[in-house]
């Protein structure tokens, strides 16, 4: 994709998988660890899917990286 400012874009995106883990590891649900992550992880991306109709990517790191971190935290 083309950014008119890339370093916005990327900070954007840092800070999009930041809130991911610090989400993750705050919330409490009743459910295991890495499905905590999975809904968190689509739920936090799925805003940022719809702006840049970039589904895949964005959704599949979202989700996976929450899987992730979930499962360490869980």
């Amino acid at each position: 994709m083309k950014f008119e400012d890339k370093r916005t874009a990327i900070i954007g995106s840092f800070i999009n998988r930041f809130t991911i883990g610090f989400l993750i590891s705050v919330t409490v649900l009743p459910m295991y660890g890495w499905t905590k992550g999975v809904l968190i992880g689509l739920l936090i991306s799925l805003p940022d899917a719809l702006i840049t109709k970039a589904y895949l990517p964005i959704i599949v790191l979202g989700v996976i990286g929450g899987a992730i971190i979930g499962g360490f935290i869980g």
